[in-house]
């Protein structure tokens, strides 16, 4: 009697499987092909088409030790010379990141077809070699082999890693020079390319010339919008998605969440996690995770973020880090501390980006104890050597008070990026260190690094504390002037209107708010305020402070101000009527408390 293991009886079935109806299962068999020998003896590997099968198998599984034993028994039976056989090796040794043996098997091949040369280019877009697949492709071109659909579509996606935005251009044209510019995968893949290449235009150009979408082609074109800071235009492609038939699927989802980063895409938010719920989607992990993300970068409230943790059903290192994160952008260092706590006590790996998020977190609450003690870890982890994590420490020392620790972690880093230099200038400027500040920021410019708008703002506000009015204008304007730089923002203004203001010109301040090119806000005529009522003048202070009621109708404030003001020069019943109208409106003047 002969013992034959479950490994046997499985590929027996697989064998019989083949000869009775020629088609093997991929989705559910678990091959075990280390009884190859033992099917070839009972008959089982007799025609080319089983070896193909298990070929491919070995390919879908990445299983490339079973892989070899097959190709061995290929050269063994005599199918090694086989097209068909030698295609399906190629592209099993690609799928297993063994590209050399790929190639070695294709220079070899006595005859190829556009299939063995499309199985070498994926091959090699499957190992990160997209330089390779491109090379591989106009030899291809220059052999006289007809590219197919799949052909040209593997060489775009090799110009979309290249980011090479001219041949996915040419690549086009030949796509249209073909006959297959509109196929749907081709025109999908194209706008991938074209996505990546940074050119959104063209790539709704494509979307728009194609007959036939799908939902991939539909989610490739929200991705672009997404990826690129356009969530409106996002919104509205996917809205009319919708309203085509086409079901959203996670990746459209998680597309669409991601480029949710403000308080004023919150309704956006809420209308996604609707169509997420409807579709039952709500219990995927990753759309969770994504939920999460997209909540507390637009700010929601503390409740409707905890509704949210409670909807977490698999707690990873995802789920920790996008709970820490959460927190950590809600502003509440507490919870976020003790989440990462728990992540700890639970047993999971802490990464860079647990990390930078905890820091940012503990930097929010000045929790000096705290950011002390994952400092500690971070050098016992090694992770302190990272660029992100120093980042992270330079701004945490910095919010809670020890500027030279900062200092010391800035002059000891071997690599330093903008944020690097911004968060020590914004710790010195916090600081009043005014002339430390310009001094830095002129090394930071022969450094190499150019500054952006939070390296002005820096400058800016150390100028105002120390009082340096010239400096400060000639930063203001050096700003202004570099095109490279979008248009100042309302915070810079108000600095400096605080700069006239503090130096005692007030009518300066006064006609720097009148010649901005974009709509005051409240921050510009606080600054105003404060400066008339430090420099006693009252008729400019009670305009700034009825501008200042017109924009905050529902802060308390802003009345409580403007009453000062009139009681001061003595309008006693308006400063009364200002009282009553904040009452009137609901509104109550918000307690002093003290630490002491």
């Amino acid at each position: 009697m002969i013992l034959r293991s479950p490994s046997f009886h499985l590929c027996y079935n697989i064998g019989r499987r083949a000869i009775l109806s020629n088609q093997i299962c991929y989705q559910s068999i678990n091959v075990n092909l280390d009884c190859l020998p033992q099917l070839h003896q009972n008959g089982f590997l007799l025609d080319q088409f089983c070896l193909n099968q298990i070929v491919s198998i070995c390919a879908k599984m990445g299983s490339f030790s079973a892989g070899t034993q097959t190709h061995c028994q290929i050269i063994k039976m005599g199918f090694d010379s086989n097209v068909f056989i030698n295609t399906a090796l190629v592209d099993m040794y690609g799928k297993c990141g063994v590209v050399t043996e790929a190639e070695k098997l294709f220079d070899e091949m006595p005859e190829r077809n556009v299939v063995t040369w499309n199985a070498l280019i994926s091959g090699y877009l499957d190992t990160h070699c997209p330089e390779n697949a491109i090379l591989l492709f106009l030899e291809m071109l220059r052999e006289g082999v007809s590219p197919t659909p799949s052909s040209v579509s593997a060489a775009l996606v090799g110009s979309a890693q290249l980011e090479a935005c001219e041949l996915g251009a040419q690549l086009h044209a030949l796509c249209w020079k073909a006959g297959f510019a509109l196929h749907i995968v081709v025109g999908t893949v194209l706008i991938d390319m074209y996505v990546k290449c940074l050119d959104l235009e063209t790539s709704r150009r494509v979307f728009d010339q194609m007959p036939e979408r799908n939902v991939i082609t539909w989610t490739s074109m929200i991705t672009g919008y997404a990826q690129n800071r356009c969530p409106i235009k996002a919104m509205i492609l996917f809205k009319e998605m919708l309203k085509l038939g086409i079901r959203a699927n996670c990746v459209t989802y998680t597309s669409l969440l991601s480029s949710f980063s403000c308080p004023d895409y919150l309704v956006h938010c809420e209308q996604v996690h609707c169509h997420v719920i409807q579709q039952c989607f709500n219990s995927n992990h990753h759309l969770v995770v994504s939920l999460l993300s997209a909540y507390s970068e637009c700010s929601c409230s503390l409740e409707d973020f905890h509704k949210l943790c409670s909807d977490v059903l698999k707690w990873d290192e995802i789920s920790w880090n996008a709970v820490i994160s959460g927190f950590s952008n809600l502003g509440v260092g507490g919870e976020a501390f003790s989440c990462f706590s728990r992540m700890r006590r639970a047993g999971f790996t802490v990464d860079l980006y647990t990390f930078a998020s905890i820091l940012k977190a503990i930097g929010s609450i000045s929790g000096l104890e705290e950011g002390m003690l994952i400092h500690c870890l971070a050098l016992k982890t090694g992770y302190s050597s990272e660029v992100i994590i120093q980042n992270g420490l330079l701004s945490m020392y910095t919010r809670c008070g020890r500027l030279e620790e900062a200092e010391r972690i800035f002059s000891s880093m071997e690599e330093r990026d903008l944020i690097s230099w911004n968060s020590l200038l914004t710790g010195r400027a916090h600081h009043g260190h005014g002339r430390d500040v310009i001094l830095m920021f002129e090394e930071m410019r022969r450094s190499g690094i150019k500054p952006d708008l939070t390296t002005f703002l820096a400058v800016l506000s150390a100028c105002r504390h120390a009082g340096l009015l010239d400096e400060g204008l000639k930063f203001f304007d050096l700003m202004k002037n570099d095109n490279s730089l979008p248009p100042p923002k309302l915070e810079h203004y108000a600095c400096i209107v605080d700069l006239y203001g503090r130096a005692g010109h007030l009518h300066e301040a006064e006609a720097c708010i009148n010649n901005m090119p974009i709509e005051p806000g409240p921050s510009v005529f606080k600054s105003l305020l404060n400066a008339c009522q430090l420099h006693g003048n009252k008729g400019l202070a009670v305009i700034s402070a009825k501008k200042l009621v017109e924009l905050c109708p529902n802060d308390p404030a802003t009345y409580v101000l403007l009453a000062n003001v009139l009681a001061s020069e003595g309008n006693w019943n308006d400063a009364e009527g200002q009282r009553k109208l904040m009452l009137d409106r609901g509104l109550s003047k918000k307690p002093g408390y003290s630490w002491l």
